[in-house]
């Protein structure tokens, strides 16, 4: 899914980019408000998602988003800024904001809130029961099982496990999973992920022939079907 930040402070923008690409989404970066408004109206494809602050040179973000929505543009819009008056964030909604955020924030709640305003905008329905090979988990039931055989995994394991089968294919790295399971940002002193995917990766590949789980030194972890990893 597509991504765009407006946001004028360089460190800021870079982060955000940073962080929404190793979570997966293809984030594209504009550091003042006419830039952003431009990409915004004239890419081919349009964005599922914008951040968007609210001082910005050029153009601020009250007419960036009243510019949207005067021309039609309906995707999700969600406030990230230092402005934390309630009178704020009244004229944001009003002007078509479907989320406010204040700074300084958790990255870990915006990518939460990025995730609720997404689903919102599905048309079809999450899938219950996530299947990789012959390793199947059941969202609704809280199971998992692989060659029909039940495994036993504790809260922890089952959310990293579900983290994985969902993002099939997709190398993810260590302060991803620690935001994403942990809520937390990733210390390198800790090895807390690599003992969940050891503990893990006992009960649901080492009894079995085909390995799933997989190890990119450096990069982080994929859960995926292939031989030459």
């Amino acid at each position: 899914m597509k991504i765009l930040v407006v946001e004028d402070e360089d460190k800021t923008g870079m982060f955000l980019q940073q962080g929404l690409n190793e979570a997966g989404f293809n984030t594209d970066l504009a550091c003042n408000g006419i830039d952003g408004l431009h990409l915004a109206l004239t890419q081919v494809d349009a964005y599922d998602l914008i951040i968007l602050d609210v001082m910005l040179p050029g153009l601020d973000g009250w007419k960036v988003l009243e510019t949207l929505r005067l021309s039609g543009r309906d995707m999700p819009v969600l406030f990230l800024t230092a402005r934390d008056q309630v009178e704020d964030r009244v004229k944001g909604f009003e002007l078509g904001a479907d989320d406010y955020l204040v700074k300084p924030f958790a990255f870990s709640e915006l990518l939460a809130r990025i995730r609720s305003l997404l689903k919102r905008t599905r048309i079809t329905p999450e899938a219950t029961v996530l299947t990789v090979a012959d390793l199947e988990l059941d969202l609704l039931r809280r199971r998992v099982s692989r060659a029909g055989i039940r495994i036993e995994l504790t809260a922890k394991e089952f959310s990293l496990l579900e983290l994985l089968m969902r993002r099939e294919g997709e190398v993810l790295s260590r302060s991803l999973i620690a935001s994403q399971v942990w809520d937390m940002n990733f210390d390198s002193d800790t090895n807390v992920i690599e003992v969940a995917i050891r503990r893990l990766r006992r009960k649901v590949d080492e009894p079995y022939g085909l390995k799933l789980i997989h190890t990119l030194r450096g990069m982080g972890y994929v859960l995926e079907v292939s031989d030459k990893i």
